[in-house]
């Protein structure tokens, strides 16, 4: 009995000399970057599937747990196939057939965003967490390339996504689309978890997992509606 209570007090002994957040600490500044994947849903994972995601920020800190932060994050949105039935079905190839790719046609579709977010954020000794929200400019660029619409193709949803405009029900063939960028407000909210890691010049430094979800309307068009988890450096 005796040796297991001395087995603690050294155990609580060396937790007590190990460096934790400085609660103090308060830098005037943070930063952070991160890489993860990011999940479309709702209307958006009719027409795009699962891919990488990056994001990088900084910003002040206002006070010991307030924060506001100005971010870029960088998207993928690969295209489902059944979405692209449709585009394949003009080609003559019918029914797509799923082990098959159509090596003519050319794809990609990215989303690219820069927001200003506010950040309430709690640090422990060990793990913290943060609240995330914000707003600001969304730009969804697609490429539909080694295609041309043929005349008379009916009106899909498909194509709204891709940047094409409908008249009459049917596909406008003015012109042949290569890539299309539609851009737009949006908002974003979201929360993270912290763990700290140390001090890196000066400034205390945690690992963060991050889930975030942002829509875009796109003027009217398909909005963007995407959950991006981020695994990453924080300051």
């Amino acid at each position: 009995m005796r040796t297991r209570i001395l087995l603690a007090t050294a155990v609580l002994n060396i937790w007590s000399i190990v460096p934790g957040h400085a609660q103090e600490t308060n830098p005037p500044f943070n930063a952070y970057f991160g890489a993860g994947f990011g999940v479309p849903v709702s209307s958006t994972a009719q027409f795009a599937g699962l891919k990488g995601a990056f994001q990088a920020g900084a910003g002040p800190n206002l006070t010991k747990h307030n924060s506001l932060q100005v971010k870029f994050m960088w998207a993928g949105l690969p295209p489902t196939r059944s979405s692209l039935v449709p585009v394949v079905n003009t080609l003559s190839v019918n029914p797509l057939i799923a082990t098959q790719p159509v090596n003519s046609l050319l794809t990609a579709n990215n989303l690219y965003a820069l927001t200003a977010n506010y950040e309430f954020h709690m640090e422990g000794r060990r793990f913290g967490f943060y609240l995330i929200a914000g707003g600001g400019w969304y730009l969804r660029h697609t490429e539909l390339r080694n295609y041309s619409v043929p005349t008379g193709t009916a009106c899909q949803p498909v194509w709204d996504w891709y940047g094409y405009t409908c008249v009459n029900g049917f596909v406008s063939t003015s012109g042949t689309l290569i890539s299309e960028g539609v851009s737009f407000g949006g908002v974003n909210g979201g929360a993270g978890i912290t763990m700290y890691l140390g001090y890196v010049d000066d400034y205390p430094t945690d690992f963060y997992i991050e889930s975030r979800y942002h829509y875009s309307p796109q003027g009217g068009r398909v909005p963007t509606k995407m959950v991006p988890v981020t695994f990453g450096i924080r300051w």
